[in-house]
């Protein structure tokens, strides 16, 4: 069991910056690939990034490759998601994920936190 707790959200302007973390806690954190993934308003949830175990590897949605950068401190049990550029349309509930593998599909992850809101004001 792992429960992973979210932090870091806000309002921010457009063209602003925010660093979301996502704290892990429970069974061994470097055991698992870390994903971010977001829901706005009245959409469905969509992945944003991912992680690999170590940290080698990471992988982002074509969308936001430029702007936001996914990374993990295995010592601290944290994943972040740096995000630079914010546009209005990057408004959503932000949650973290664990999974056995980076990988863009929900349905890979088994755990998952309660999500923290980030806001992004024209």
């Amino acid at each position: 069991q792992v429960q992973l707790v979210e932090s870091g959200g806000g309002l921010v302007q457009a063209g602003g910056s925010l660093r979301l973390s996502c704290a892990a806690s429970g069974r061994t954190f470097s055991s698992y690939a870390m994903g971010w993934f977001r829901q706005a308003p009245g959409k469905e949830r969509e992945f944003v990034a991912c992680i690999s175990r170590s940290g080698g590897s990471t992988y982002a949605a074509d969308s936001e490759k430029a702007r936001f950068t996914i990374s993990r401190d295995n010592a601290e049990s944290t994943v972040y998601l740096q995000m630079n550029s914010l546009k209005p349309e990057d408004t959503a509930e932000y949650y973290c994920a664990a999974s056995s593998t980076c990988n863009i599909y929900q349905t890979k992850y088994y755990y998952w936190g309660q999500g923290t809101q980030v806001t992004v004001s024209s």
